[in-house]
């Protein structure tokens, strides 16, 4: 037996969907979560059902992918019964979903989810009387707290029993006689879900004029007879007639209700965190106080033991000469056990052998260089995890439209935007719900710029050395905010130069804030942990076995390692043929400058190789302890020619180029064109270029930005002089030629 669930967006229908088959589906509060169609299992003593989760939807019309996804699974696929779920604190307008559903061949159980929530509100369903006024089951729940799910169940199990017929709310109306047509044309034809696609078809629905354009011709003349004040627009009749058919018993089911002039906790709430002022300020700064949480080492600001004194054990962990934030910390912590699993391995080996040096100093020197940083990566998903399980992140889609808006994007951009800060692939392949082609492909463009969870070791491994790591906090918000930027200027360049296009109407309804789901954070978690450990054991391990071959032997491998790096196989590549292509950029000049460009090439595989690459070059052995890695690491960026400009244009180089192989392969399925895919990465590569070499030059020779803003203000003034020009026609206003011609 198969149970379609459908429901509009944050109507908690993937929490329902978790619930029941104890899923590690992600429950966002923004539609789009469950663009592609998803399946699990309900057990229960006499078997299990399949559930099939449909994207969140407010209709079944196709004007967005999820709603042709939806529509394409309830009428090809043939679920034996679709569980409708309601959110019982906006009733009339979840209400509007279920008409459409009711007119499908489907039996139809209501679930009024947040039950729990609308009693809070003052709000008391009379359920009995909406059951029988829909004429199916309407059972109450609450997903997030799993409060009567086994009696939904049961009544999604005995309503298959029961085949129902559709029914249209736009039966009974001045549309009948149209509605009776159109269903004896469909049911002439054979066509299952007759009322359905008659309703459809009045409607001229673009999919169904495309299926059965003759059914469609045939209903020309009645449409014309019929009398309205639509002026011909029978979409808007029908979604008239649904909300007035709602409108004769809606208020009738409730037997009390709290005023609607009652401010709620998130109506307070939204005052300033949707602020038109100072909503973007908090959102920097609440991003802000998670980086600081993370990645800084001086959690109060304060000295707590004078760091010139041996640490003990303890203050290696919590913190020598300040306190460490909770997420440097638990980096501690994992370095401590990667150092005493390395231990274990030295110990166990042969020294000087060549299988020893592949498995200490190129698999495990690699892998753990990577794998200490999974807790940072974990405390950094679980604040982002929070902040859209409460609800905040889709104010941040809402206040942030208003900005994106002239740069060529909507507010739902912001979504995909933003999930690449967990990984670029899901962020690009979530670009799919966006509506506009011109906008997606913007999007996919823009995508790698927000820095991902795999790039942070390089990172961390900067902000460790740089200015003696005094500012690693800073710095790496610093690198994040530099990737915001050059996405805002690029969509700029991109939307006046090739995206010319208008921006669809961006709707989104708030939810309510809520506590977030312990359950959830932990899946959401276990699937981030997942997924790093399987690239780590599979893609990196490989690469990083390859890039040690590559760089401890020579041409001649046969005759073993080589003692100078820069006679290895890798090192004359980068230092004869590619470290040339580089200098203008700082960090490819010097004697190990060629380390810096191998390093950067790697990252194109992955960019969890970038730090492992650096490690394996600067001579980190895996016995070496904390403090000596970073000493090591340390001098091997102190001996770069450009000194901090440098190492700035390095990190600016790996943000911004081809974020790794996976995200290649996931633009190259969004763009469905091999010309479009190496545009993006030629795109990708040439901002990377220019803008870490901007920042090398205006770092070294600081007084070139003086000259560099002057010509751009001059540049921009000419532009608004000769712009004013024109429009004035060389002399006079716009509006004193208009006068003129008019007299």
């Amino acid at each position: 037996m198969k149970i379609a669930l459908a429901g509009n967006p944050n109507s908690g229908k993937t929490t329902l969907f978790n619930a029941l088959t104890k899923s590690s589906a992600h429950v966002g509060n923004y539609p789009g979560v469950t663009v592609e169609r998803r399946t699990g299992y309900y057990k229960h003593p006499s078997g299990r059902e399949e559930i099939i989760d449909l994207p969140g939807i407010y209709s079944l019309s196709p004007h967005s992918p999820e709603e042709v996804i939806s529509r394409r699974e309830l009428l090809e696929n043939d679920p034996d019964v679709v569980v409708n779920i309601v959110d019982a604190t906006n009733l009339e307008r979840n209400l509007y979903l279920t008409t459409q559903l009711l007119e499908l061949d489907i039996p139809v159980v209501v679930a009024l989810n947040m039950m729990d929530a609308a009693d809070k509100n003052g709000m008391s369903i009379d359920r009995e009387k909406l059951s029988g006024l829909l004429g199916v089951p309407v059972l109450p729940i609450s997903a997030l707290k799993r409060a009567g799910l086994p009696e939904l169940m049961q009544a999604a199990i005995a309503a298959q029993a029961a085949p129902r017929k559709g029914r249209a709310a736009v039966a009974g109306t001045y549309l009948d006689a149209l509605l009776l047509k159109s269903v004896a044309l469909y049911e002439k034809k054979g066509v299952r879900h007759p009322v359905f696609h008659a309703v459809k078809a009045i409607e001229a629905d673009s999919v169904e004029a495309e299926a059965y354009p003759d059914l469609l011709a045939a209903l020309v003349p009645e449409k014309a007879k019929t009398k309205n004040d639509f002026e011909g627009d029978f979409e808007g009749m029908v979604a008239d007639l649904r909300y007035k058919y709602l409108d004769t018993f809606i208020h009738d089911v409730f037997k009390g209700r709290k005023s609607h002039k009652t401010v709620t906790k998130s109506d307070k709430a939204d005052k300033v965190l949707t602020h038109r002022v100072w909503g973007i300020p908090l959102f920097i700064l609440i991003m802000f106080a998670v980086f600081h949480l993370t990645f800084s080492e001086s959690l109060f600001f304060i000295s707590w033991t004078p760091a010139n004194e041996e640490p003990t054990f303890i203050q290696t962990i919590f913190g020598h000469g300040a306190i460490h934030s909770p997420g440097v910390i638990l980096f501690n912590l994992m370095e401590q056990g990667m150092d005493a699993l390395t231990g274990l391995a030295v110990a166990g080996l042969p020294e000087g052998t060549w299988y020893t040096g592949l498995l200490v100093d190129g698999l495990m020197g690699g892998l753990f260089a990577i794998l200490s940083f999974i807790p940072q990566i974990l405390l950094l998903f679980l604040f982002i995890s929070i902040l859209e399980d409460t609800g905040y992140m889709a104010r941040v889609a809402f206040i942030m439209d208003r900005i994106l808006r002239r740069f060529g994007l909507s507010g739902r951009a912001i979504m995909p935007l933003i999930t690449c800060f967990g990984c670029a692939v899901p962020g690009i392949m979530a670009t799919r719900t966006l509506e506009n082609e011109k906008e997606r492909r913007m999007t996919i463009l823009l995508a790698p710029f927000f820095s991902c969870g795999a790039k942070l070791p390089v990172w961390a491994a900067f902000g460790a050395v740089l200015w003696g790591g005094a500012y690693a906090d800073i710095l790496i918000f610093g690198i994040y905010l530099l990737g915001i930027v050059v996405a805002i200027l690029s969509a700029i360049i991109l939307n006046k130069l090739l995206f010319k296009n208008a921006i669809p109407v961006f709707i989104m309804e708030l939810p309510e804030y809520h506590r977030p789901q312990f359950r959830n954070t932990m899946r959401v978690l276990w699937e981030r942990l997942k997924h790093y450990i399987v690239r780590a054991a599979t893609i990196i391990a490989s690469a990083v076995i390859v890039l040690w071959f590559l760089n401890s032997f020579g041409w001649a491998f046969w005759q073993g390692i080589v003692d100078d790096p820069k006679q290895s196989i890798i090192g004359s590549i980068s230092y004869y043929v590619l470290q040339w292509a580089f200098y203008p950029l700082g960090f490819a000049m010097g004697d190990n400058g060629w380390m810096f460009v191998a390093a950067a090439f790697s990252g194109l595989i992955a960019k969890e190789i970038v730090a492992a690459s650096l490690h394996v070059f600067a001579g980190v052995a895996d016995d070496d302890s904390e403090e000596r890695a970073a000493e090591l690491f340390g001098v091997l960026v102190a001996g770069m020619v450009g000194g901090v400009p440098a190492a700035l244009s390095f990190m600016a180089f790996n943000l911004l180029s081809v974020p790794c192989m996976a995200a290649v392969a996931a633009a190259r399925s969004e763009f469905h064109s091999g010309k479009k895919l190496w545009f993006a990465v030629g795109y990708w590569m040439l901002t990377a270029y220019v803008v870490s070499a901007a920042i090398y030059w205006i770092g070294t020779y600081w007084w070139i930005s003086l000259i560099l803003v002057g010509v751009l203000a001059a540049a921009v003034g000419a532009y608004y002089l000769v712009k004013r020009g024109k429009k004035t026609g060389g002399g006079g206003s716009v509006k004193a030629q208009d006068k003129a011609i008019g007299e």
